[in-house]
């Protein structure tokens, strides 16, 4: 429940603190005094949009902060779920900026607007004038239905199952969207992958087959400048290496005089050696440099296939082209594998709508079991509001399976005798929208783990007698949930466990509104005023005390 409710610069509010009763709670005060300012501020504790236009101090921040007490309602998963610490004791708080910026906290940890809606979904629930527009909404309906007979176990695990359907539905649907173009490029790939094959790549060096055609091609050039070579080296008359050896000779003659000259004659002894090797190893080369067209005309064959390859699939050499060869080999084959595939899936989502067919009609039954006794409570609870002539049925059609099951739901209602049954949304006026949503949260107040419920206006359209019913019965929900109510009744202001009076205080430069607890002899005076006017008479007073009586409130004089 919510312990504790501090705003500090919204609107006309400078700063305002509020600790409600865990029971029946009622806020009054005069039109524009800043009920609604109060429940816009605890709408953006709830996650909805702000506007640092509603700054009262735009040079300052807006905080608005609720502390809730939520050891008795089993939200840890929910925590878990949003990767938050629990604690028995909750604090969320938003903060607007002068310049607009907005953000988050739970517990002092900053999270995300939507995350905030999450955790405050769970603690508050404002029923306003929005609540009673979706009272005529089918879908709504059957919430609210679901709620009633506490079957929202069953239609979570109807929704998981529903969900894997479709979602394998959706999978099948894409696998055969891939078959039907894989088929329309299946003869193509297949051409370009059986080409890339039999071009036979894997032991292909296309560098080693383009270093030999240039050999062939300068093959004469090249024997012709081999022998040239060598007979410089070592076969004309005045070669490298005869006089090489002439000079070492030489130097071996007076090596033993100079130990430098004997050093020169080792490493001349070891150039002749290098310069023998590579004359043999030119001879070699010579001997086996020989023209071969027939050759050259395969090599530049095999080369062209590959050039040929590699423009048509846009690469560069043998290494990408086996890439391209090992797409293609995967598409076509799993073109031929895709059959398979499908057949499993298709299995799967045949194995999967019987298991929601069955899911639905237990889920269904279970509904239609329950109809009666919503139909027969609510349209009691409405007897007892004054609308004595009431009727209530729920209307069913079965549907394919959807989301939300099988069943479509429309509650038909008419508040006069004889008249004609009609979906809410064209037979209720408002006040009579209002009373059809008090007794649902009503009937629902045992069913839901709502730590607190906002009640804006519920008792518009409503008086006398009936008033004092409401109040009743709000009183009964009470005992289960913590309520605030703002209300321009008496009968209802005269119910509330607390009774909290909003008010304008004009200073000399603007209005501000605050609010405060009134005392037993404060409450009596304003709901005399409520019933007579700023000077009530003691008949009104008298009829206060009167009102407070009802409730079992002693009060004093």
């Amino acid at each position: 429940m919510l312990v504790d409710l501090r705003i500090q610069n919204y609107a006309l509010i400078e700063k305002l603190e509020l600790r409600p009763s865990a029971l029946l709670n009622i806020i009054t005060g005069e039109t524009g005094a800043g009920k609604s300012i109060m429940l816009g501020a605890i709408g953006l504790l709830l996650g909805n949009r702000a506007d640092s236009r509603m700054l009262f101090d735009t040079d300052k921040k807006c905080v608005i902060e609720g502390h809730f007490d939520i050891r008795s309602y089993q939200l840890q998963d929910i925590f878990q779920v949003e990767d938050l610490d629990y604690d028995q004791q909750c604090i969320l708080r938003r903060e607007i900026s002068p310049a607009g910026k907005s953000r988050a906290f739970i517990n002092d940890t900053p999270v995300t607007l939507e995350t905030l809606r999450h955790i405050g979904a769970n603690l508050m629930d404002i029923h306003s004038q929005h609540d009673t527009l979706l009272l005529g909404d089918t879908v709504f309906q059957l919430n609210l239905l679901d709620l009633y007979a506490g079957l929202i176990p069953m239609r979570g695990q109807y929704s998981n199952a529903y969900r894997q359907y479709r979602k394998q539905e959706a999978d099948l649907k894409a696998l055969e969207d891939q078959v039907a173009q894989a088929n329309k490029e299946l003869d193509y790939h297949s051409f370009l992958l059986n080409e890339l094959e039999d071009a036979a790549l894997d032991n292909e060096r296309q560098d080693e087959l383009e270093q030999e055609v240039k050999e062939l091609e300068h093959a004469e050039e090249i024997k012709f400048k081999l022998t040239h070579a060598l007979q410089g080296l070592s076969e004309g008359e005045y070669c490298a290496t005869g006089a090489l050896k002439d000079a070492a000779v030489l130097l071996g003659q007076i090596s033993s005089y100079s130990e430098p000259v004997r050093e020169l004659k080792q490493r001349l002894d070891s150039c002749l050696i290098e310069l023998h090797d590579i004359a043999d190893e030119l001879e070699a080369v010579e001997r086996r440099t020989e023209g071969d067209p027939a050759r050259i005309d395969e090599l530049q064959g095999r080369l062209n296939v590959l050039y040929s390859l590699q423009r048509k699939h846009q690469v560069r050499d043998v290494v990408a082209l086996l890439a391209v060869r090992a797409d293609l080999r995967d598409k076509v084959g799993s073109v031929l594998n895709l059959d398979k595939q499908i057949n499993r899936l298709r299995r799967e989502v045949e194995a999967s709508l019987a298991t929601i067919t069955r899911q639905a009609a237990r889920l269904s039954e279970a509904r239609r079991k329950v109809f009666p006794k919503f139909e027969k409570e609510l349209a009691a609870l409405l007897v007892d509001l004054g609308m004595p002539h009431s009727r209530i049925v729920v209307q069913h059609q079965e549907s394919a399976p959807a989301a939300s099951g099988i069943d479509v739901v429309s509650i038909l209602f008419t508040a006069n005798k004889g008249a004609q049954l009609q979906t809410l949304s064209k037979s209720a006026s408002g006040g009579e929208f209002s009373r059809l949503m008090l007794c649902i949260k009503y009937m629902l107040a045992d069913k839901t783990a709502l730590p607190t419920i906002v009640f804006d206006e519920i008792d518009t359209g409503i008086s006398g007698e009936i008033a004092v019913k409401v109040g009743r019965m709000m009183q009964q929900m009470a005992k289960k949930h913590q309520l605030i109510a703002i209300s321009h009744l008496p009968q209802m202001a005269a119910a509330g466990d607390a009774h909290y009076f909003v008010y304008k205080e004009d200073r000399a430069d603007r209005t501000v509104s605050r609010i405060r607890e009134l005392n037993q002899e404060e409450r009596i005076r304003e709901i005399a005023q409520m019933i007579s006017g700023a000077n009530p008479s003691q008949h009104a007073t008298q009829s206060a005390r009167e009102l407070l009586a009802l409730r079992g409130v002693e009060m004093a004089g």
